[in-house]
């Protein structure tokens, strides 16, 4: 896979899992704003923008360490806290799983430029 199609799919991942986070968690119709779901998609559009803009070699890996691992404490309070786990907390898991090997790749074609 080359890096654009790596970068596309980081784009489109991280892109729906803050709609969830955002839209449907965090201003759900008919609930009050959740202050956790809107931080958490806010943290990962800015770590989304982090990745697509370029910056210095080195610290596009620890950006790229910080996105994985963000992305997987996410994944990991879904198991520990989440009061109901329902289709649509499985599918953002199971797209954020995708964003964390995606990540992963995008990082070892950084590290190999560097």
């Amino acid at each position: 896979m080359n890096e654009k199609s790596t970068r596309f799919l980081i784009i489109i991942l991280t892109l729906f899992t803050a709609f969830v986070h955002l839209v449907m968690l965090g201003f759900a119709p008919g609930h009050p704003p959740d202050v956790l779901f809107i931080l958490n998609g806010l943290g990962y559009l800015g770590l989304l923008a982090a990745v697509i803009f370029r910056t210095p070699a080195g610290q596009q890996v620890l950006i790229h360490y910080a996105f994985m691992a963000y992305t997987l404490a996410t994944i990991v309070a879904f198991f520990a806290i989440a009061p109901e786990k329902g289709a649509l907390g499985y599918t953002t898991k199971a797209v954020e799983a995708l964003l964390i090997v995606f990540l992963w790749l995008n990082l070892k074609r950084v590290q190999g430029k560097a």
